[in-house]
């Protein structure tokens, strides 16, 4: 017996129900397998259908959500963008300075840099952090050392 095709309606309430985990948890790693289960599609098909739907793949969604949560520590923290790397999902600070650059068009530092010089308030990390506002990585030995040089002047 073969099952019945699913409408598009049908399959859009379950592509939204992928994006929304997605929205949710940005920061965890989230791979094709994991968001075509909770879309409850093969990952090939919920590849097509999400691309097909949102104009983007699934992992292009993702990393657009990380650097747009992203801009917003950088914007309104004193956290350093390898902290802000971690936070937001990217294990490599490279390729988070890289993605960063081709969807804003500076890089991480010179975006904050910006925001700094224009003497906007900005939020302590420990607050971030306290609040749950942003993942708690593991200290970055030398964002510390950045941090200590920063007070020491």
């Amino acid at each position: 017996m073969t099952t019945p095709a699913r409408a598009p309606g049908d399959v859009l309430v379950h592509l939204r129900r992928a994006r929304d985990h997605a929205d949710r948890h940005y920061t965890e790693h989230l791979d094709l397998e994991t968001l075509a289960a909770i879309a409850g599609l093969s990952r090939f098909h919920f590849q097509r259908l999400f691309k097909a739907t949102y104009g983007r793949t699934p992992a292009t969604y993702v990393s657009e959500r990380r650097v747009e949560r992203a801009q917003d520590l950088l914007r309104a923290t004193n956290l350093t963008v390898t902290e802000v790397c971690h936070a937001v999902g990217f294990s490599s600070l490279g390729s988070f300075s890289s993605r960063f650059r081709e969807l804003v068009g500076e890089t991480p530092s010179d975006f904050q840099r910006r925001y700094a010089e224009a003497g906007a308030p900005r939020i302590p990390g420990c607050y971030i952090f306290q609040w749950g506002l942003a993942e708690r990585a593991a200290p970055d030995p030398a964002s510390q050392e950045k941090r200590a040089g920063a007070a020491g002047s």
